[in-house]
């Protein structure tokens, strides 16, 4: 098996620069006459990239045998999350103040709100069972179907996303058709698996 400790580290350094520029880029002001909308945008746009990334990382390592991939599928779904919570915590902070009735009635003016809100919270069970402890303590089956609110949570995404944009739809509905293609190549192996599939040894991420 490939050592992937130095690319893991890659990743893990790599995967913090979009935050590192976007602090500086602030810090800079130059973030556009609404600083707060260019930080929400840029958390959410995040989000969904490297959402879309984790679930490519299996139907890459099936097309290509590349197996070893597979251990920065957790990393990269936890930035995922972790740029989800920065997303939702701007709202919060930054546009709401933590003001609970301003924030129930702004999700009843704008109901793609509440579906960002349900599409990260539907990514924090998958967070907190990321762990080899958690793997094991559900049992591999249970913690496959588990994680396959992976897939409800992209699409709450990209429906919150195509919600939100009023005019250019072109970057939410490329996300939505990422999103359908890695989908449906996991819905064509499960209904036409290929000849001489190797059985998986075990769901539990060694990494």
């Amino acid at each position: 098996m490939k050592d992937t400790r130095f690319s893991k580290l890659l990743l893990l350094i790599n995967g913090l620069v979009p935050l590192v520029l976007l602090l500086w880029d602030v810090y800079r002001k130059q973030v556009g006459t609404n600083p707060l909308e260019f930080v929400t945008r840029t958390t959410g746009m995040l989000t969904l990239v490297f959402l879309m990334i984790t679930l490519a990382i299996t139907p890459v390592r099936k097309i290509t045998g590349l197996n070893w991939i597979v251990k920065f599928r957790r990393m990269v779904g936890l930035y995922a999350f972790f740029y989800g919570f920065l997303h939702l915590v701007t709202y919060l902070w930054f546009d709401r103040f933590f003001n609970l009735r301003s924030m129930v009635g702004d999700i009843v003016q704008r109901p793609f709100i509440a579906i960002g809100m349900a599409a990260f919270f539907l990514m924090v069970p998958l967070a907190i069972t990321s762990t080899n402890k958690m793997v094991r303590r559900l049992g591999g089956k249970r913690w496959a179907i588990l994680h396959k609110l992976v897939y409800v949570a992209g699409a709450g995404g990209v429906i919150h996303f195509w919600m939100l944009v009023k005019s250019d739809k072109r970057l939410p509905l490329s996300f939505g058709f990422i999103l359908v293609l890695l989908l449906g190549h996991r819905l064509f192996l499960k209904f036409y698996p290929p000849k001489n599939q190797a059985p998986q040894a075990s769901f539990i991420p060694r990494d």
